[in-house]
């Protein structure tokens, strides 16, 4: 494994920096998309959920709640 990692490493390194943050945003998918790394379903959930609370947890949306 960490002959791929070396490997991986070398592209990038010759990689504008723009294409190399993509690459870093797809391993982040990856490790998201299959449950490893630091990025976890109930992680990303738990941040976004302060910021849901005040969208839809007010008055002005109150009248939705019936429907």
């Amino acid at each position: 494994m960490k002959e791929i990692a070396r490997k991986i490493a070398e592209e990038v390194d010759r990689l504008p920096e723009p294409l190399a943050q993509e690459v870093l945003d797809f391993v982040q998918y990856l490790e998201y998309k299959h449950g490893i790394g630091n990025r976890q379903i109930g992680d990303l959930e738990q941040a976004q959920q302060p910021v849901m609370d005040r969208l839809w947890n007010n008055e002005s949306n109150e009248v939705w709640n019936g429907l």
